[in-house]
C-alpha cells in the first residue's frame, strides 16, 4: 500500500494548542485592560512564533483578537469607578471609527520607516513625560500642552479628537498594534486626562474600532476565525484583572509602570530597525519582536 503523507499542520493552530491560545489571550487582555490598550504588541509576536500564519493575517487576527480586550475593559472599568473624559473620548471614538472603516488603507501608503520613527517617538516622549511627572517635575501646565481653556473648548476638541481618533484608528486596524499606546499620551498631552482617565477613555474609543476591524480583516479573509475567537475567549479574564489592577495602581506606580512598558516597547522595535538593515539578518528567520513594517 502507498504510504500516507501526514496532512499538513493547520497554519491558525498555535503550538500548544487550545490552552496555549486561550493563555495567549489572557496575557493580551491583561496588558490590554492595564494600559488602555496595545495588545497588539504582545499579540503580533506571539502569533508569529506560534503560528505559521502569513503576515496578512497576522496582523488582522491580533486586530480582531482586541475586541474582547477593549470590550471587557472599559465595562469593568466604568463598573470598578474608573472615570472616562467624554469631552475628548466621544471624538475620539467617531475618529476611530471612521479610521477603522476608511482608514488602513489610507495609512499604509505612508512609508513604513516613517510610521515606525512616529511610533517609537511617541513611546519614548511618553516615557520621558511620565518619569517627569513621577520626578514632580511638571513641564506642561495641568500635564496637558495647552491651557484648561483650550483642551474644554469644544471649537478646540471636536476637530481635534476627531482627526486623531481617525489616525490612531487607522493605524490600529491596519497594524493589530499599539493603538491605545497612541491614544493614551494623546489624552494627557493635547486633552489633559490623568493617566487613568486616559487608559479608561483608551479602551472605551476602540470599542467601535475594534470591532469594525474584525470585520473589514473578516470580509478580506485577513483574520483567523478560529485564532479570533480563541484569543477573545482567553482575554475576557485577562482583560478584566488588567483593567482593575490599573485601578488598584496609584499614580505614581502606574506612571512608573506605563512609563517601563513604553520604554521595552521602544527599545524592542529599535532593536529590530537596526538588525533590519544588516542583510545578514534579512535573510534570517524573523524573530519574536514586534514588526510593524511588515503589516499589511
Amino acid at each position: 500500500m502507498p504510504a500516507e503523507h501526514p496532512a499538513p499542520p493547520n497554519p491558525a493552530v498555535m503550538r500548544g494548542g487550545l490552552l496555549a491560545e486561550l493563555g495567549v489571550g489572557a496575557i493580551g487582555g491583561m496588558i490590554g485592560g492595564l494600559f488602555g490598550g496595545g495588545s497588539g504588541v504582545f499579540y503580533v509576536p506571539a502569533l508569529e512564533h506560534l503560528t505559521a500564519l502569513p503576515r496578512p493575517t497576522l496582523h488582522g487576527t491580533a486586530t480582531a483578537a482586541n475586541t474582547a480586550v477593549v470590550g471587557v475593559g472599559a465595562l469593568t472599568f466604568a463598573l470598578a469607578g474608573g472615570s472616562i473624559d467624554w469631552n475628548a473620548g466621544f471624538g475620539m471614538l467617531v475618529g476611530g471609527t471612521i479610521g477603522g472603516l476608511f482608514g488602513a488603507r489610507l495609512i499604509m501608503k505612508v512609508s513604513h520607516a516613517t510610521l515606525r520613527w512616529l511610533f517609537v517617538t511617541v513611546l519614548l516622549l511618553s516615557a520621558l513625560k511620565l518619569g517627569l511627572d513621577i520626578a514632580g517635575v511638571h513641564l506642561l501646565q495641568g500635564g496637558a500642552a495647552l491651557s484648561a481653556a483650550v483642551v474644554h473648548n469644544w471649537i478646540y476638541v471636536a476637530p481635534v479628537s476627531l482627526a486623531c481618533g481617525l489616525l490612531i484608528g487607522a493605524w490600529a486596524a491596519a497594524v493589530g498594534l499599539g493603538g491605545g499606546l497612541l491614544a493614551v499620551p494623546t489624552l494627557m498631552v493635547l486633552f489633559g486626562c490623568d493617566l487613568h482617565t486616559a487608559i479608561g477613555t483608551s479602551l472605551l474609543m476602540f470599542v467601535p474600532n475594534s470591532i469594525v476591524g474584525w470585520i473589514m480583516h473578516a470580509r478580506q479573509g485577513t483574520a483567523s476565525p478560529r485564532l479570533s475567537l480563541t484569543l477573545n475567549l482567553g482575554a475576557l479574564p485577562g482583560a478584566i484583572a488588567g483593567a482593575v489592577l490599573a485601578l488598584g495602581l496609584n499614580a505614581k506606580a502606574l506612571s512608573a509602570t506605563y512609563a517601563v512598558f513604553c520604554l521595552f516597547v521602544a527599545i524592542r522595535e529599535l532593536v529590530r530597525m537596526y538588525r533590519a538593515r544588516s542583510p545578514q539578518v534579512d535573510a534570517a528567520p524573523q524573530d519574536s519582536v514586534v514588526a510593524v513594517a511588515d503589516a499589511p
